[in-house]
Parts: C-alpha cells; structure tokens; sequence
C-alpha cells in the first residue's frame, strides 16, 4: 500500500495561477512560492466586501481516540466531493506545526487520496508563517528583558512576568529555563520557558485578525505581565507593536495551495487547540467566502472543544454564520469509546457500538444547541461489518441526524459525493439559526459554568482560590467580558482522559484562569494542559529522510 506522501508526490498539480484564476483570483493578487504555492492580497477581500458569502461548513469530530477519525481527510475529501456535485468549494484548514511532524503524528494535511498538495512543503516550512510569529513573540521577549536590563522605567516585575518565549518543535528541556545568567551586561537572570510556536498567543492573533490594522490593535492589547503595583504591562507600553506587525506582513495574508483533485484550498494559521481556538485564520474563510459557493474549514480536536470554539469563539468575532456541521467518526472509534480494547477493534462488537454511540450523540446534541444541522460522516473501514454499519445507521435515525459513509481515503472527491449531497441539502434547507452559546457579559465564572454544565454534562464546576483570585482581577482590569477558551484533555468530555464515552456525574475542576487580551479570550485551565510537548521514546522524526534523488520518505 501506497503511503500519503508516496501518493501527493505521484499526483498532478496544476499551476497556482491557473488555480487561482478558475476562482477569480487575478495574478497581481498573488505573491508566489514557487509553482504550487501562493500567498493572496488581503485586498481580494477588500475587494469583494459587499459581494455574498458562499455558505460555510464546519467539520468536526467525536472525542479522538488511538483509532482515528480522519477529521481532515473528511474535510479536504468532502470540498471535492462538492467540486464532483457541480459546487465551486473551498477547503479551508490549518497549517501543520513542525512539533507534531517530527513527534508523534507525521504529516498533518490530509490522507490517501484526500490530501493537500505539496504535502511536504506544507508539512515543512510552508511560506514561513510559524517563523514570522515565532520571530514576532520571541522580539517582544527580547524588548521586555532589554527594558528591565536598561532600568525599567515601567516597573515590570520580573517574577510576574507572563509572556513566554516560543519555538515550533517538541522540546521537553526548554519547558523551565532561566535566562540572564552571565556577567551583569547579559541581562536580568529570572525563570523563563518556552512554548511550542503554535501555542503564542500571536499565533491566535494571526488567525483572528480582520486586516492588518486589526492585527496591529489585538497586539497591542497582549499583557505580558505586571508591575509591582500590580498594574498590567502591555506589547504598547514595550513598544513593541510596529515591529512584531511587519514581521508578520507577509504571514497575515493567506496561503493558496491545492487538492489531489485540484480543488483550491486555504492552508493558514496553525493555533494551539487546547489553549488557543484551534482554527484556521478569520482572512482565509472569509476571502474563501466570497471566492466559492461552499467552504469547508475544521476545529481542532473533537466537538466538544473544536466546535465549541470555532462558534463562540471564531464565528462570534468574525460574525459568521456557519450553514451546517459535519461530525466525524468511524466504528472502530465509536468501539473504542465502548470499552473496546484497541487490539478488538477490527472485531465485530454490536453491545461496544451502543455505548460508544453515546460519545457522538452528546456531540450531535451539542451542535444543535449552537442552531447548527449536523451530518455524521463516517469513514468507512474494511473491517466495518454490515450488522454494525446497520445498527449505527438505526441509531442515528433514532436521534434524528443523517448518516452518510465516506470512502475519501481509497476514492478521493468520488467517496465524498454522497455526504456532499447531504450536506448541500442540509445547508440550503435554511434551518440553520446560528447563535452562540452564552453572551459576553456575562460574569467569567457563570460562563464557563455554561460551558461545562452544557456542553461537556458536568455536574458542577470547582474553581481554585487561584482561579477565582484571577478571575476578580481580570474583571478588576475591564477584561470580564471576554470570550473563553477552555482548556482541557481532548479524549474525554471531562477533564480526566481515561473516562471516555458520555460520563456523567463529574467536576470540572478549573486550576488556574489565564489570559490573552489581544486574542479576545480567557482561558480556564482544566487539569494540565502541556503547551511545549515532548518528543516520543521513539520519535517520527528518527524514520524521515529524504533521497538523493529527491524522494521524502518516513513523512506520513
């Protein structure tokens, strides 16, 4: 069997500007990488401002699992299902973060004959996103540590400092560090670490801006720490805003890239999906938006925290309005959250398929509270026995949510037809009633118990004195009425990883509520959530290589 990256280098790729030019992108419009790549003029979408949206469609999951779900292969593999049906679709996802590549998932851009292309470049630097936001958070690292070297006029407190350097690997050493060490001329020692890049709140920035100016506000809002008076320190007051911004002219704008099957594709912006929003930027689906009738974008993670960001969170600042949702899942992964051990998956299991299915129905209630239709896709595997793909097909029916297989890893755009047909159905039917979940002024506390009690069916919601210290001062600041952006394990509805399914009668226990001013969120830490990971015992990056004649291999 063919791997992913065996397949993408074996395809045919049309030039961008032809790529382009079929959705009437003009060629002065583009900055090009090469034949294949391209980043597009913001002024696209200046351009077309009063033109109509195409309709946006959300695809999501259940809570992942070591079986897989293939979440983006659903999604690249339905925006050609939609080309198939006579639809001129987009596919809007994230760019793919080194840490993961050469850890443990490998390639991040699809799979089998649902992929974007060049997989490897998008796997690899890409345009040079990550670094222009790693060069923009680490400059204000080095402009705030300079600043209290030179004598600290704004009275930092450099053991209140909250801003961390980033860097976009897997680096468990770089987790807790101390800088300044040395002779009194290499600056102020204090305790520092680093973040993976993707996790900088200037990669949420990026990805939530409007335009440039937009950009330039949101960073300047960023609190970096406190001063001994307890006041906070602001990317403005460092005056730092200017430089991070043209560091970050070019990565602003988005990457045009495309499908095996040629359908255009978004790749652009890569957020951290526990601590950050996990979506693509705002600029690429709306510019998607006004270029097609259909736009097909993702969530990190499962519904839960995917889907639940991209409405309250994406959807609310960018005032989108999405027409339908895809939720992903396959039989395996629904066994899986029945008990199943991983090794019994490819066994016939009706009784596990039952109490999985409870994992997806609470996903599917969840979408529908946000006044989104739901579809469930589900990727067909060999193993996959008529009896199960029969009681799955009942129990959807029960709940009232359609059903469709997808076949996009072995057939591409034509195992995707079906599900496109649903989803046009669902989208042009006019049932969609977007509305977020909870209102923006609401106290903290009472929003991110809407959360909790809601979305994962907690019983109640703790909070540490650390937390509720937090929450008053931020509210103290003027920053109550920020969004939330929760962040907690991704395998489970609670914040304990081992109770998978649909558990009940848990706590969420909030720890620690941070900030990230600039980005329009405050994020209650449920549990620990790593934001630099560590590489595997055994990581991918050991089996990567790339051949004299130019052949990458070990790279998904």
């Amino acid at each position: 069997m063919k791997t992913d990256v065996q397949i993408a280098q074996e395809s045919t790729m049309q030039h961008i500007k032809d790529i382009a030019g079929k959705v009437g992108i003009p060629e002065e419009s583009l900055e090009l990488y090469g034949n294949y790549k391209a980043k597009v003029s913001l002024d696209i979408l200046k351009d077309r401002k009063d033109m109509p949206n195409g309709k946006l469609i959300l695809v999501t999951a259940i809570n992942p699992t070591a079986a897989g779900e293939g979440k983006t292969t659903v999604n690249v593999g339905l925006s050609m299902g939609l080309n198939k049906i006579g639809k001129r679709a987009f596919t809007a996802l994230r760019e793919p973060s080194l840490g993961p590549c050469f850890g443990v998932k490998g390639g991040a851009a699809g799979g089998g004959h649902a992929q974007v292309v060049p997989m490897e470049d998008i796997n690899l630097h890409f345009t040079g996103d990550i670094h222009a936001v790693t060069t923009a958070n680490n400059l204000l690292s080095a402009l705030m540590d300079n600043h209290i070297h030179q004598g600290n006029i704004l009275g930092i407190d450099p053991n209140r400092i909250t801003w961390r350097r980033v860097i976009d690997m897997n680096d468990r050493a770089l987790r807790n560090i101390v800088v300044g060490l040395g002779a009194k001329g290499d600056g102020v020692v204090r305790e520092d670490g680093f973040d993976i890049a993707v996790a900088s709140e200037v990669m949420a920035i990026l990805c939530l801006a409007n335009d440039l100016e937009d950009l330039k506000e949101r960073l300047s809002r960023m609190i970096v720490g406190y001063t001994y008076d307890n006041k906070p320190v602001t990317a403005k007051d460092l005056e730092a805003v200017g430089a991070m911004a043209l560091l970050l002219k070019d990565a602003i704008m988005p990457n045009l890239v495309q499908t095996l099957e040629n359908t255009p594709a978004f790749i652009h912006g890569g957020p951290f999906a526990n601590i950050a929003h996990g979506c693509n930027s705002v600029v690429a689906t709306k510019t998607a938006l006004k270029l097609g009738e259909y736009v097909v974008t993702e969530a990190g993670f499962g519904a839960d925290l995917g889907a639940e960001k991209f409405f309250d969170i994406k959807c609310r600042y960018a005032g989108l309005e999405p027409s339908a949702a895809v939720i992903v899942a396959t039989i395996k992964a629904l066994k899986k959250h029945g008990g199943v051990d991983k090794n019994e998956l490819g066994t016939e299991n009706l009784e596990a398929l039952k109490a999985g299915f409870e994992n997806l129905q609470r996903h599917v209630e969840n979408v529908k509270k946000f006044g989104v239709p739901p579809v469930v896709a589900i990727n067909e595997f060999p193993t996959d026995t008529v009896a199960e793909l029969e009681l799955l097909d009942k129990m959807c029916s029960e709940i009232g949510v359609p059903v469709v297989l997808t076949q996009v890893w072995a057939k591409g755009g034509e195992g995707a037809v079906e599900l496109a047909k649903k989803v046009v159905e669902l989208a042009e039917s006019g049932v969609a009633n977007f509305k977020p979940l909870y209102e923006l002024n609401q106290p903290i506390a009472a929003k991110i118990e809407k959360i909790a009690k809601e979305i994962y069916r907690a019983d109640s919601v703790e909070f540490s004195s650390k937390a509720i210290r937090n929450m008053k001062k931020f509210e103290a600041d003027g920053l109550g009425d920020l969004a939330i952006c929760m962040a907690k394990t991704q395998y489970s509805f609670s914040d304990d990883p081992n109770l998978m399914g649909a558990p009940t009668g848990f706590k969420i226990v909030i720890n620690d509520v941070k900030v990230s001013a600039g980005a329009g969120f405050l994020i209650p830490m449920a549990g620990d959530i790593m934001r630099m990971p560590g590489l595997p015992k055994v990581p991918a990056a050991n089996k990567i290589d790339i051949l004299e004649s130019g052949e990458i291999i070990g790279l998904f």
